[in-house]
């Protein structure tokens, strides 16, 4: 089963200001690696995840959405 994670990255990008290539910069990885976990074609790493969490001065899950964590603790 293929679980979509929802995230607001495009979001907090364009709340910065960056274009994509400019976040993958900061992030060290392609600008087509940035539109492919915006658009929800592919989950960062764990590292990844947290290096974006901490570029945005965010908890992952204010970011990354993976849909189970309603009512859950």
């Amino acid at each position: 089963m293929d679980e979509v994670v929802k995230n607001r990255l495009k979001v907090l990008r364009a709340m910065r200001d960056w274009s994509q290539a400019e976040l993958g910069g900061r992030l060290g990885v392609s600008r087509q690696a940035v539109n492919a976990i915006e658009t929800g074609k592919h989950d960062p790493s764990l590292p990844l995840a947290f290096k974006i969490a901490r570029l945005f001065d965010q908890p992952i899950e204010e970011i990354f959405d993976d849909g189970e964590s309603d009512g859950q603790e």
